[in-house]
């Protein structure tokens, strides 16, 4: 049987080849029926002998290759904060199956792969602005909500252990213990997940943890949901027999906008959590970078970014912003003792850590997995190749392009912005991150706005919610991005749309 055994430099040539080849396509999605030819083609029954490496290379290429859409392959896929792959973070993904390390033992003597993502994580707090030594306990996720997990499951053991300390000499231990006996023996009935315009995974993260969905509680403001109510926070954090966790969103999902808009909000929430033994949380999966802006150009992003790192801890996303392969989300928290608490995996001799003379901690004793990819290395590949200018230049195009689209969208006549806003043009682009929600003015091509898009197969937006009304979502979030290629290509494609549905 011939396996196509490759010695690992070709296998890697190979694969720079590839990426070389795979430049942006004219379409984002392809043809309804190139997808249904591929769906043809799929292979129906495990072949007894296989097919062998030539021919299944061959499917992939010419049968199923051309079905897949261009998100990150492409500048002008803007769904779902949808990242692509920087050239050094591509080649250095094919490192990372060419070499296929499980980090998860710090072997210090045997591996240089958790030094490789210690590193990573460490030059990442750099780039955000925030002290690596700070955040002790730091490891990669498969993603923000793999990361919000492991936060509500930090915050849960230290609520707990925040409430037991004022009734007995000990903290009691969630993972010790078990959620029932521990609430039991801290005094607690409840555990209350207090935020404003939470992301979908918060509440999963909720339901996986045993804290139930119904301890999601929105604390938003009447006039503007995703700002907190500080009065009725407060009025939360102080009931009897409650712990809390607080949850941050730094650019929430579906309009991009923060929680927060200046240090001293960050400070009076901090100091309210403080008082009543509360963690504080912040769902960073692409608002955190904004800490890598220019603050004289960008002022309000970054004053929304400024007193993050008061936070207990925090979550972001690899593969939005950072351009680095999927899957791969960061985890960063203060707290280096609850790690273990929570994440330790005893009894088991063959998993033992190498004693050196590093602080570097074993990530299967601090996250989820015990088996984990070797998400660590596109990161710094990339993080080493473009550096913190090269980030901030990213950004800044993605930017300009989420500004230009709403600047479109505020000047036509057949679209309009959303939220809708008050103020001079200048005010309402200064709120644009890298989310854009518009819809048609006219209520029947608003109905179908998002298909209409979408069959132009040029550009790619996503569906979203608005006051009880269909909209359409541009999430900007690809290192390609160039406004001078990309908006009128946009522009076409809306006043096409527009212009074709007039004709109907």
């Amino acid at each position: 049987m011939d396996y196509g055994n490759l010695k690992i430099n070709d296998l890697l040539s190979t694969a720079v080849a590839i990426l070389q080849s795979c430049l942006p396509p004219d379409r984002v999605l392809p043809a309804q029926d190139t997808i249904e030819h591929a769906r043809r083609q799929l292979v129906q029954k495990l072949s007894i002998h296989g097919i062998g490496l030539a021919e299944t290379i061959k499917h992939l290429q010419d049968d199923l290759g051309p079905a897949f859409n261009a998100s990150s392959r492409s500048p002008n896929y803007y769904g779902f904060v949808t990242g692509g792959c920087t050239p050094a973070a591509s080649i250095a993904d094919n490192y990372v199956t060419a070499y296929d390390q499980n980090v998860a033992v710090h072997l210090p003597n045997e591996t240089i792969a958790t030094d490789v993502e210690d590193r990573a994580l460490s030059l990442l707090c750099e780039l955000l602005d925030f002290q690596p030594e700070s955040w002790p306990h730091r490891i990669f996720t498969t993603g923000a909500t793999a990361s919000n997990v492991v936060g509500l499951a930090c915050g849960r053991e230290y609520v707990i252990a925040e409430a037991s300390a004022h009734r007995t000499d000990q903290e009691i231990s969630v993972g010790e213990h078990g959620l029932v006996e521990a609430m039991r023996r801290a005094g607690l009935d409840k555990i209350q997940i207090l935020t404003t315009v939470p992301h979908s995974s918060l509440s999963k993260a909720a339901s996986i943890l045993g804290l139930g969905r119904a301890s999601i509680r929105d604390v938003g403001r009447e006039d503007a949901p995703h700002k907190f109510d500080l009065k009725l926070l407060k009025s939360l954090l102080e009931q009897p027999s409650s712990g809390s966790i607080v949850a941050i969103s730094a650019s929430e999902v579906n309009t991009g906008l923060f929680a927060t808009s200046g240090l001293e909000e960050v400070q009076e929430l901090r100091k309210l959590c403080d008082i009543y033994g509360a963690w504080i949380h912040v769902d960073g999966a692409f608002g955190i970078l904004g800490r890598v802006l220019d603050p004289s150009r960008y002022t309000s992003i970054t004053e929304a970014c400024t007193g993050l790192e008061l936070a207990d801890s925090i979550t972001g996303d690899g593969h939005k912003l950072l351009n680095v392969p999927y899957d791969c989300g960061f985890f960063l928290s203060r707290h280096r003792n609850i790690a273990e608490r929570v994440f330790q995996n005893p009894n088991a001799a063959y998993l033992a850590t190498s004693n050196g003379p590093d602080s570097i901690m074993s990530p299967l004793n601090i996250g989820l997995e015990n088996s984990r990819r070797f998400r660590a290395l596109p990161v710094y590949a990339s993080l080493l190749a473009y550096g913190k200018l090269g980030y901030r230049d990213m950004l800044e195009r993605q930017i300009e392009l989420s500004r230009g689209i709403a600047r479109l969208i505020i000047e036509s006549n057949d679209y309009e912005l959303l939220p809708e806003f008050e103020g001079s043009l200048e005010e309402r682009l200064s709120r644009i991150y890298i989310i854009v929600i518009f819809r048609a003015k006219d209520e029947s091509l608003n109905s179908r706005l998002v298909a209409d898009i979408k069959a132009s197969r040029n550009i790619y937006v996503s569906g979203t919610v608005w006051d009880d009304k269909p909209a359409g979502r541009f999430a900007v979030s690809n290192w390609m991005t160039d406004i001078k290629r990309d908006l009128p290509i946009i522009e076409k494609v809306l006043r096409s749309v527009a212009e074709e549905h007039r004709a109907r």
